[in-house]
């Protein structure tokens, strides 16, 4: 949880535009297949296979039909009830593939939000070219603790895990530390509205727009701003973020989708261009900044009032 959507709809490039999604469940797809052709060479109908596993029915065709994910334990008893132990290896690693493309918040944040953190800490310390797009959160690199405290209270509250804010604030923070590094290289891109939405309280805010004015000063970090006025190529349907030329990352309300297939990469990094092309930066963005503030200072009395 890099910050805190929906899949992409936009009317251009429309023969890749679902790749995204539907690369999940093609996987999950391709692994109920080999299950199903495991069971059907054991010469096993589905209710028998369930009732040697005392399965309810229903478990085996959403099983084979991509409808739910195994389990490491159903994956043993299938194999088990098939005489096919010798497949148990193949089909974990295919299980293993699927659970990082599809990572379930509530499974990944169940022991709290800093564990989390840490291993996003690990994978940032591996990339070196980080691109992102944002419609809606500030990104989590730019974040003041003030402001991720909000985000993570969200998430707490969505998914009632266990409350470890202070630590995972802490944690963020901490990550901060590779926007100062020089073999790193951050361009990043934010609409307007994600300067706009309320999603903490006002004097909350104005720190965190403070905040993004100091880092669009960085000699290695290009922030661009798209403001309301912008015409859009490509709707900014989502947030997502580029990690060097290797990997997608794309969090909807329910899991993190980690996307690597050659054309998943060409797609988002062309989306990419086309929305960072459109936004201004330098003075341009800060200049749509500070008028984020002006508007947000405006419901502030003046000192004397």
């Amino acid at each position: 949880m890099r910050h805190g959507t929906a899949p992409y709809d936009g009317t251009t490039l429309p023969p890749k535009r679902t790749t995204s999604i539907t690369s999940v469940h093609e996987a999950r797809a391709a692994l109920g297949r080999r299950l199903r052709e495991l069971r059907t060479a054991a010469g096993l109908s589905g209710r028998r296979l369930a009732e040697s596993l005392s399965w309810p029915p229903s478990k085996v065709s959403k099983l084979e039909n991509g409808k739910q994910t195994p389990t490491d334990d159903d994956i043993h008893g299938w194999t088990r009830a098939t005489s096919s132990e010798n497949e148990t290896e193949a089909l974990l690693a295919s299980l293993r593939t699927l659970e990082v493309q599809h990572a379930e918040w509530q499974r990944q944040l169940r022991v709290g939000l800093k564990p989390h953190q840490l291993e996003i800490s690990d994978l940032d310390a591996r990339t070196r070219h980080f691109r992102a797009f944002e419609s809606t959160f500030i990104p989590g690199l730019l974040q003041t603790a003030e402001y991720a405290r909000y985000r993570f209270a969200q998430s707490n509250a969505v998914f009632t895990i266990r409350n470890d804010i202070d630590e995972a604030v802490a944690a963020r923070v901490r990550r901060q530390d590779i926007l100062y590094q020089p073999d790193k290289r951050f361009h990043l891109v934010l609409t307007e509205a994600a300067l706009r939405y309320r999603l903490c309280p006002p004097e909350v805010m104005l720190g965190q727009l403070d905040r993004l004015v100091s880092l669009s000063t960085l000699p290695n970090v290009k922030l661009g701003v798209i403001g309301f006025e912008t015409a859009y190529v490509v709707a900014p349907a989502h947030g997502f973020w580029i990690l060097d030329a290797d990997r997608v990352m794309v969090e909807t309300f329910s899991a993190e989708l980690n996307l690597a297939q050659p054309q998943e990469l060409s797609l988002y990094s062309s989306i990419f261009d086309s929305l960072a092309g459109v936004a201004g930066y330098g003075r341009s963005a800060r200049a749509i900044i500070n008028r984020a503030i002006d508007a947000l200072a405006a419901e502030f009395p003046e000192d004397g009032d």
